[in-house]
């Protein structure tokens, strides 16, 4: 059973999914834009009878508190300190990371930090390397460097149900294999009012990412956590271009590309769980059969 759990985090409602027995293996699994927990609402259930998994939700995502940007500092170094302090509350002492896209940025912050804590890391589109960041990133690297009204109004089109539906369809393989329940799960939270300047501020902050790169790639030579690398090769936001230079610093990979787009798990669900089970069950002991 998947149980639907909130915490108080410095005042804010966290919402988050958990199954699966504590005694066993913790994952825990950091969502990315513009979903939420949502996104592993498949994956839990596969994995519940050999690990324990947790899944939260950011602030201003899902079902967690959504304060106005005037309330709270939508900045990615301020998502990791809550999930930090989300780990804390909950008493995770160990765990492996999956990491999608906003998820990698926050993880790899806090495995950074908190090295001894990770084993093992399961990167699904997250990217921590300059080779990832293409045609895609230009504009909002524009905002970066100018944030102004005119650069903003620029990436407002990616808050849009028509760009929504695009993240979950563009690179598929079968569009019917594709569940619309997604985009019309994550749309009206990005309705909200005052949720687009929230994805803006994000947006902004993203800038702060590639130059940490360097420490991410430092705590992977350094610590050399077992990663398993499930990546969906069509995805334009964050292309294979970011999932090869792992292997330039990592010495224990496993490394598949799946034809699939960005939101893999909708597409490749059962093959990620099976990889995931076997990679895990080799690496970490002991593993339930």
């Amino acid at each position: 059973m998947t149980a639907f759990r909130t915490v108080s985090i410095d005042g804010l409602d966290i919402f988050y999914r958990e199954a699966g027995s504590r005694s066993n293996p913790t994952i825990l699994l950091l969502h990315g834009f513009p979903t939420s927990s949502h996104m592993f609402r498949n994956l839990i259930p596969a994995l519940a009878d050999r690990f324990h998994l947790v899944a939260p939700d950011y602030p201003g995502y899902g079902n967690s508190s959504m304060p106005s940007v005037n309330e709270f500092d939508y900045t990615f170094d301020r998502l990791a300190e809550i999930v930090e302090k989300f780990i804390t509350a909950i008493d995770l002492k160990k765990y492996s990371l999956y990491v999608m896209d906003y998820g990698a940025p926050i993880g790899y912050r806090i495995a950074a930090k908190y090295p001894e804590r990770v084993e093992a890391l399961i990167v699904q589109n997250g990217n921590a390397y300059e080779e990832g960041l293409r045609e895609f990133w230009d504009p909002i690297k524009a905002y970066w460097q100018v944030r102004s009204p005119e650069n903003a109004d620029k990436l407002r089109h990616l808050f849009t149900l028509e760009a929504t539906k695009w993240q979950y369809t563009n690179g598929v393989r079968n569009l019917e294999a594709i569940s619309p329940d997604t985009w019309n799960m994550d749309q009206p939270f990005l309705d909200r009012s005052g949720n687009e300047e929230i994805q803006l501020a994000l947006f902004y902050s993203y800038g702060t990412n590639p130059p940490l790169y360097p420490q991410w790639q430092e705590y992977f030579r350094r610590h050399q956590p077992p990663t398993l690398i499930v990546w969906g090769q069509n995805d334009y936001i964050f292309p294979s271009d970011g999932a090869y230079p792992y292997k330039s610093d990592l010495k224990d990979v496993e490394f598949h590309l799946l034809d699939t787009g960005h939101f893999a798990l909708e597409e490749e669900g059962d093959a990620i769980a099976s990889y995931i089970g076997q990679f895990l069950a080799s690496r970490l002991q002991p593993v339930p059969a």
